[in-house]
C-alpha cells in the first residue's frame, strides 16, 4: 500500500432526531492510500454519505480522527476546511450542481478562478479537461442546453480541472442511463491511471461497482465487508 491520503480511526456520527440521538456511524476505521479507486457502498441510510461527508470535511464526526492529505481534520475552523477542499479535494455530486447561467468552458474555470491560476495556464487546463471529458463541441453552450450526462461529465471536468489529488463523488450515476454510466466510470478510471488522482465513491449502483478496485460495504452505520480487486481486470475495460 503507497502513502496513505485518507486515515479514519474510531469514526462516530451521531445526529439529534426530536428527543433522542441516531447514531450514523458506528466506530469506522478505515485506511485509502493514495491513487485508489474505490467505493463505500450500501443501501440507502447506512451511513455511506455521511462517511463522505467528513472526509470531505463538509462534516465533523462526533467521536474519532480523521486526517486528509496529512491534515487533521478534528478542531479545524471553517477556513482551514475551506482550503483543503479549495486546494486538494475535487468534488462530484448528483445533481450536477452546474451555474446555469456560465458555459460550459466557465463552469470548469470556476475552481481555478478561486486558486488565482494565471489566465494562460487556466486556459490550457480547462480546455484539457474539457477534452478529457468530450465535450470540446459544447464548450459554449450552456448547462440547460445540455443532456444529463453531458452535464455530469460537465461537473466531472470541474472537479478534476485543478488536477486535485483526491476526488469524492457521491452517486454520481443516479440520474443517468447505462450507456452513459459506463461511459462516464471509464473516463474516470482513465484520468485515475493518467493522472494518479484518489477515487472515493458512495454508490449502490452495481454497474459503478464492476469498475472499482476496493469496496467497503457499509450496513447499519458498520463496516460489513473491504474487499479489493485485480486491477487488471479494470485495465480491460478501457
Amino acid at each position: 500500500m503507497g502513502k496513505i491520503v485518507v486515515e479514519v480511526k474510531g469514526l462516530i456520527k451521531d445526529f439529534p432526531i426530536a428527543d433522542r440521538l441516531f447514531r450514523a456511524l458506528k466506530g469506522i476505521t478505515i485506511n485509502i492510500a493514495e491513487g485508489e479507486f474505490m467505493g463505500i457502498v450500501g443501501p440507502s441510510g447506512s451511513g455511506k454519505t455521511t462517511l463522505l461527508n467528513i472526509i470531505g470535511g463538509l462534516d465533523s464526526p462526533t467521536e474519532g480522527t480523521v486526517s486528509v492529505l496529512g491534515l487533521s481534520l478534528i478542531g479545524k475552523s471553517n477556513k482551514e476546511l475551506a482550503d483543503l477542499r479549495k486546494n486538494g479535494i475535487g468534488f462530484i455530486f448528483q445533481g450536477y450542481n452546474l451555474l446555469p447561467v456560465y458555459t460550459v468552458y466557465e463552469n470548469v474555470e470556476f475552481p481555478l478562478l478561486l486558486l488565482n491560476v494565471d489566465s494562460n495556464k487556466r486556459d490550457k487546463m480547462v480546455r484539457e479537461a474539457i477534452e478529457w471529458v468530450d465535450l470540446s463541441d459544447k464548450i459554449k453552450s450552456k448547462p440547460a442546453q445540455l443532456s444529463g450526462g453531458e452535464s455530469q461529465r460537465v461537473a466531472i471536468a470541474r472537479s478534476i480541472v485543478k488536477r486535485p489529488p483526491l476526488v469524492i463523488a457521491d452517486e454520481l450515476t443516479a440520474n443517468l442511463d447505462a450507456k452513459n454510466s459506463h461511459r462516464i466510470m471509464k473516463i474516470l478510471l482513465g484520468l485515475n491511471k493518467e493522472i494518479g488522482t484518489t477515487f472515493i465513491f458512495a454508490t449502490h449502483d452495481e454497474k459503478v461497482m464492476g469498475y472499482l478496485s476496493r469496496i467497503i460495504s457499509i450496513v447499519d452505520g458498520k463496516i460489513e465487508s473491504d474487499k479489493f480487486f485485480d486491477r487488471n481486470e479494470l485495465r480491460e475495460k478501457v
